[in-house]
């Protein structure tokens, strides 16, 4: 499997392919934007300042104890990595994108040799640009 990293100005893509290229073969994009908060989670001097509270009846306080204590974990720490897992795996299914062989050879030709800027490159730069939010 190759992992090619490429930088964009509003975000880094890594692009994943099995090599050589052949019939069948896919190629994921994901799209890795803001990492922050997220690469910095296990680090114990990280301060944290935000938080979440959440109401709940009897029974899901009792089964997410119950579950905290199996991982060895507090409440709240099981909390906060079972959020954080399902999130990131939320992000992940909504980034990526699989392609095809005939559109991922296309899309390594035009990272290999990108067009000329154009009209209508400009154009669709510009589109991009007015509904596309970046953080």
């Amino acid at each position: 499997m190759i992992i090619l990293p490429v930088s964009f100005p509003t975000h880094r893509v890594f692009i994943i392919r099995k090599a050589p290229v052949e019939k069948g073969t896919t190629l994921m994009y994901t799209s890795v934007q803001d990492k922050g908060e997220d690469t910095i989670m296990g680090r114990a001097n990280v301060t944290k300042t935000e938080r979440i509270n959440l109401r709940l009846n009897e029974v899901t306080k009792r089964r997410i104890e119950r579950a905290a204590s199996f991982e060895g974990k507090t409440v709240s720490g099981f909390i906060v990595s079972s959020a954080l897992s399902y999130a990131e795996k939320t992000i992940q299914l909504h980034e990526t994108m699989v392609l095809n062989r005939r559109d991922a050879m296309r899309f390594f030709d035009v990272l290999s040799n990108p067009p000329a800027m154009n009209d209508k490159l400009r154009s669709a730069m510009g589109e991009h640009g007015k509904r596309v939010v970046s953080r």
